[in-house]
């Protein structure tokens, strides 16, 4: 095994972000540097601090790109672990979105206290089903920047811990399921816990996308379209019949 490969096997394996950076054109044609999520050089040569930075932000947004530097063209392809999605309530909901947020590639685990519903008979598209007291489960869960929360029960008792817990990492997504009376209603118990403004600003609720949803298969897609929007950092949100440009948009700081 090449050195590039076993560089590139030892990131996947510890389930860490990282670039593999290939020069396309120019005097290093064919030659490849892999960099670590801290954008340090794992294996190859140095790469200039321009191609560090925009392979840091690539990161951040899971994306590659094709770009251009001075007499270099490269290619910057992000290595990213799977995302882990919790989903907390073994709902109808969950159920559609443990189902198709696997297809996306997500790795899901499913969290209710309710032994009959959380049974891996009807997520069989799960990673894990935990039965018990979200509290009680808070140290099998890891929460980071690869970490993706939907919470669907409104009793505290169930959406509380999660959501301290994610307001507490940098949790990629954090979204709650109720009406803007049943988020006020959790603002307060969040402030109540030490939450700021702007802490609790980073729980999208009402969740998901305004499509309409009515099923709960509709409004798994709903909450999944919302969560790619956050994913990668591009796009309107809006029908593309009614934008301009290209479909496959690049993040607005690259136009």
């Amino acid at each position: 095994m090449s050195e590039t490969l076993a560089a590139i096997k030892e990131i996947l394996d510890a389930e860490q972000f990282g670039s593999v950076v290939t020069f396309v054109d120019g005097p290093r044609t064919g030659d490849k540097t892999v960099l670590s999520a801290e954008g340090e050089v794992v294996s190859g040569g140095d790469v200039p601090e321009d191609v560090v930075s925009d392979a840091l932000v690539l990161m951040e947004h899971e994306q590659h790109r094709a770009m251009s530097y001075g007499n270099d063209g490269v290619f910057i392809e992000t290595l990213a672990p799977p995302p882990d999605l919790f989903i907390f309530g073994a709902v109808h909901i969950g159920q559609a979105l443990s189902s198709f947020g696997s297809q996306m590639g997500y790795r899901v685990t499913v969290v209710d206290s309710r032994a009959p519903f959380a049974t891996e008979e009807r997520f069989p598209n799960a990673f894990k089903v935990l039965v018990g007291w979200p509290r009680d489960l808070m140290d099998q869960l890891t929460f980071d920047r690869r970490t993706w929360v939907v919470v669907l029960s409104h009793d505290p008792r169930h959406e509380t811990p999660p959501l301290e817990a994610a307001l507490k990492s940098d949790t990629r997504y954090i979204g709650a399921m109720g009406s803007r009376r049943t988020h006020e209603q959790r603002v307060g118990r969040l402030r109540d816990l030490g939450f700021d403004d702007d802490d609790i600003s980073r729980i999208h609720s009402p969740i998901g996308l305004d499509i309409g949803a009515e099923t709960p298969q509709e409004v798994a897609v709903s909450i999944l379209s919302e969560m790619t929007l956050v994913r990668y950092g591009a796009g309107s949100g809006l029908s593309l019949r009614g934008t301009e440009g290209r479909v496959h948009k690049q993040r607005p700081e690259d136009s």
